[in-house]
């Protein structure tokens, strides 16, 4: 199912000149499991980020609720998503993606773009688990496309992706440095790309 997905939508993305230009793509690790943690601004960057590791597949973490909507949940289940439930966090919010990297897969991580609760909380969650799982964690911003509207009528992407780090820190000390500099990468890294997209149109 993520196959066919992942060539549906690149056929998509390549008709309507929607795909993310991809910036410092020699930053991901070739082989391996690693975390990205990606800036998330609608659902369209899931889909740019998604085909942008492929043949490489993302297992996705989702709030629980997505799982609950018929059909939808269907689908997500399908393409690798794995839920989480955010109010009442479980140890499957650590076991899960800590068995998926154990097995060399991607995990994928969306702490929004600005410093508010929630993104904070999935920050402090993808560093927990970088930390436990001992795996490489990969900072990421998106810009560009949003809604499925956005698509369609042509409005590019763009990826990039920071250099991978582990978290070295140890106890609830080491998460809280880590944190702070996923935090800073993310919010740097989203500075540079518009600086860059803004080159780019010079």
């Amino acid at each position: 199912m993520y196959k066919l997905a992942a060539n549906i939508v690149k056929a998509i993305f390549k008709l309507t000149g929607s795909k993310a230009g991809i910036y410092e793509e020699q930053n991901l690790p070739k082989d391996g499991g690693f975390i990205i943690a990606c800036t998330h601004t609608g659902y369209v960057d899931i889909l740019n980020l998604g085909i942008s590791v492929y043949p490489r597949e993302i297992h996705f973490m989702a709030k629980k609720q997505l799982f609950d909507m018929k059909g939808l949940g269907w689908l997500i289940n399908r393409l690798n998503a794995f839920p989480v439930d955010r109010d009442n966090p479980g140890p499957s919010v650590i076991k899960i993606p800590s068995q998926l990297l154990k097995e060399g897969k991607i995990v994928g991580i969306f702490p929004s773009g600005t410093r508010n609760a929630e993104g904070t909380d999935l920050k402090q969650g993808a560093i927990t688990i970088a930390q436990l799982s001992k795996s490489q964690i990969v900072p990421a911003a998106y810009v560009g496309a949003r809604t499925v509207g956005d698509v369609f009528k042509g409005h590019k992407g763009y990826l990039i992706y920071g250099e991978p780090f582990y978290v070295t820190g140890k106890g609830k000390e080491g998460r809280e440095e880590f944190t702070q500099h996923l935090e800073d990468e993310l919010l740097r890294l989203t500075e540079e790309l518009h600086q860059r997209i803004a080159d780019k149109k010079k």
